[in-house]
């Protein structure tokens, strides 16, 4: 049984134990959608100020909705279209303050205020990626965006 130990060091040793613990849970299994699962609910747990952490993955030229922990989802993205299509395109993180001020945003949830694409890329090519909403302004900030995509660099190295 998976043990979860509490987060009460700095936000870095935080992260360094989240990152731990995905390590565990991923440890010999090799089904993409068990790893994608637990690795939305051990973001879910660890993260605080959220309102919606998954991934949609590439399937056919456009994103589909993969495992998560929220509310009911879009299910298909266009590559390009709103965050999570546009981070997707651009292969890289975006880091969006007000997601009201965003070309194109597509309002999943319209509790949400800010948001954090990371992609999942894996060998040069894309796979998916990493959504995590929330209902403030301004959630996340560089050290988020560090070690989020720390995290779905070791998430990826098991997919």
């Amino acid at each position: 049984m998976f043990n979860v130990e509490s987060y009460r060091g700095t936000r870095e040793e935080s992260y360094a134990l989240v990152k731990k613990q995905l390590a565990a849970l991923l440890e010999g299994e090799t089904n993409r959608i068990a790893n994608l699962s637990n690795a939305s609910a051990l973001l879910n747990q660890f993260l605080d100020r959220i309102n919606w952490v998954g991934f949609y993955l590439l399937e056919d030229d456009e994103l589909v909705l993969g495992p998560f922990q929220g509310l009911p989802a879009c299910v298909r993205i266009p590559i390009g279209k709103g965050v999570c299509g546009t981070s997707a395109k651009q292969m890289e993180t975006l880091r969006v303050e007000d997601v009201h001020q965003f070309p194109g945003h597509i309002a999943c949830d319209a509790a949400s205020q800010s948001e954090i694409v990371i992609p999942l890329i894996k060998n040069g090519s894309l796979l998916g990626v990493l959504d995590i909403d929330s209902p403030e302004k301004n959630r996340f900030d560089e050290l988020d965006q560090k070690e989020l995509e720390n995290f779905t660099q070791l998430l990826v190295s098991y997919l």
